[in-house]
């Protein structure tokens, strides 16, 4: 399939799931927080997930939207019955497509702050307020989740000295201090989120994409220490470690590259 072809038929099924979403709540309204999850055939964990999610964070009512990205496994199912708002696409797009389609209705919505999480189990819904509070406190934008801060219950190596050499790499190029760049575990203002999510182009891996701009773009990153557990159930849809690794740190070399023509254009006009 051409690029041509493949962007068509996004648009396509971005727009049947965001016609039939609307249908299903014409009038949606989002609270000060939303947690927004993408999940890709998760029944086996969504379900534990939601049940977790608190209704309130730091005294701030919490809205639920999960994007499914397609799959067959009754994911949507799940996430509708438990009262989520939910965007079903019909077949999948990639994470990075379903990320960019829940930013979107979270700025349609009016939500004041975003969290995304896993819906494999990995992030635990009840540090939502740990996430939140340098927000919500006006000394951050971006918050970034630190299993390297905090405890990673996860045994492989490879994965665990990846995340420091992406942290290593990210902080060469950015001039940041970060430890766990590649944690999809964050909270985000919807401010942040209205700057930046216009350039956001990743299919997938989209964690260093959306870091990467924000940080180009001065917006203000911290971190916290959090707790990264193993999948409850099912496997990891990366691939292969050195596949997953490989096409990461294309990611983050493309983005910097584009983030930095950006910046010098802006300097020059």
């Amino acid at each position: 399939m051409s690029d041509g072809d493949r962007g068509g038929l996004e648009r396509q099924v971005v727009a049947a799931a965001l016609a039939d979403f609307h249908d299903r709540h014409p009038d949606f309204h989002l609270h000060p927080v939303t947690a927004l999850i993408c999940a890709y055939d998760e029944a086996g964990t969504i379900g534990d997930v939601l049940k977790r999610m608190p209704a309130a964070a730091l005294g701030l009512p919490v809205s639920v939207l999960v994007v499914v990205d397609g799959g067959s496994d009754g994911t949507d199912r799940i996430a509708v019955a438990s009262g989520a708002l939910t965007v079903v696409f019909e077949r999948n797009l990639g994470h990075g497509v379903a990320l960019r389609v829940g930013y979107q209705l979270c700025l349609e919505g009016g939500t004041e702050y975003v969290v995304t999480l896993d819906a494999d189990g990995q992030n635990d819904p009840m540090e939502l307020p740990t996430l939140l509070e340098p927000l919500v406190d006006g000394r951050a934008d971006f918050v970034v989740a630190s299993r390297r801060l905090g405890v990673d219950q996860t045994t492989d190596r490879v994965r665990r000295m990846g995340v420091v050499v992406f942290a290593w790499l990210i902080n060469r190029l950015t001039g940041a201090r970060l430890t766990d760049t590649s944690n999809g575990y964050r909270a985000l203002r919807a401010t942040l989120l209205a700057d930046v999510v216009a350039r956001l182009e990743q299919p997938q891996y989209q964690t260093a994409e959306l870091l990467i701009t924000a940080l180009s773009r001065g917006w203000r990153v911290a971190e916290c220490p959090t707790v990264w557990r193993p999948r409850a159930a099912g496997g990891s849809k990366k691939g292969s470690n050195l596949r997953f690794g490989l096409r990461y740190a294309q990611v983050i070399i493309r983005t910097w590259a584009r983030e930095r023509r950006a910046a010098q254009a802006r300097a020059a006009s």
